[in-house]
């Protein structure tokens, strides 16, 4: 599988949401922009404040974004890579863009008293509601711990379902939809969670909420994630750069390398939905690589 390079120049993107004319809707994380892919060209569709991470297209239309307040960055060799909370942080909050008009609309920045430190990435479920993570936020000598949260269809609440991970990242439904994934990224490892219904899960015992899927033996870094038709989960992986695809049954895993150290999220689409559009973000570039299977088509993908 070869990558074909789509666009050059960006701000660290991530996010990308896939659309069926052949456009990728994407994030650029440094210049806070949310920006679009097509044709060959990209053009800003609105500039964000803070730090735009994770986007996912909703039941009405619009883009969900998940706001880290931003980073402090550094130049490594030319490579853009993203660090602390810098002295600018704006807070973490959920944010719903209409793509007709450019409007942002802030929705929520904290959840039963406490402050969202660095939301980082969401989906839908067939209900209408969203799972999204906060990936906590790192500090010199400290670090925030995020969480796993739901909000509920139309955005009017949101509550949340287990915390105190080292750095929740990317999260995905399993084809059923009874399973929530979430990659844990400087663990390096995946967990999976029981949907009990709609924002509920099932603890796997009285001391933990979900169970490990699988990790991998050397130092890498795990990032935002999609799932395949037949399930299988693919993870945008970092240090020892491509995409982890791994079984979620048994946490077998092989790597599809790409040639960005930080290689941070993958998104399908096409008509066989065999395209995968991967984000090389301290590079800054979007690539695109066909699948040797389809991916799985997220609710409300259009």
């Amino acid at each position: 599988m070869t990558l074909e390079i789509l666009a050059t120049g960006l701000q660290f993107p991530e996010g990308p949401v896939v659309f069926d004319d052949g456009s990728v809707v994407f994030v650029e994380i440094k210049s806070g922009n949310l920006t679009r892919y097509w044709n060959g060209k990209t053009e800003t569709i609105v500039h964000l404040d803070g730090g735009p991470n994770g986007a996912a297209l909703g039941p009405d239309g619009a883009m969900y974004i998940c706001n880290n307040g931003g980073f402090a960055w550094s130049d490594f060799g030319g490579l853009m890579v993203p660090g602390h909370e810098p002295e600018d942080y704006s807070g973490g909050r959920i944010e719903r863009v209409d793509l007709t008009t450019g409007k942002v609309e802030r929705l929520f920045d904290t959840i039963d008293g406490h402050a969202l430190r660095g939301p980082n990435d969401l989906v839908f479920d067939r209900h209408g509601g969203f799972y999204f993570t906060d990936h906590g936020k790192s500090h010199h000598r400290h670090r925030d711990y995020g969480g796993l949260f739901y909000v509920t269809p139309g955005a009017a609440s949101a509550h949340e379902l287990s915390h105190g991970y080292t750095s929740p990242n990317g999260v995905g439904l399993s084809p059923d939809g009874k399973t929530i994934y979430m990659a844990d990224t400087m663990e390096g490892r995946l967990y999976a969670f029981d949907v009990a219904g709609p924002g509920q899960i099932a603890p796997v015992s009285p001391f933990r909420a979900a169970r490990v899927v699988g990790r991998v033996d050397q130092w890498t870094l795990f990032d935002s994630l999609a799932i395949e038709a037949d399930g299988t989960v693919a993870i945008a992986t970092l240090i020892n750069p491509g995409i982890t695809r791994m079984n979620p049954e048994t946490g077998a895993h092989t790597l599809v390398p790409t040639d960005d150290l930080i290689t941070t999220n993958i998104a399908f689409g096409g008509v066989d939905m065999c395209d995968a559009y991967i984000t090389l973000s301290s590079t800054g570039r979007l690539a695109k690589m066909r699948w040797d299977r389809p991916g799985l088509r997220l609710n409300y993908q259009g």
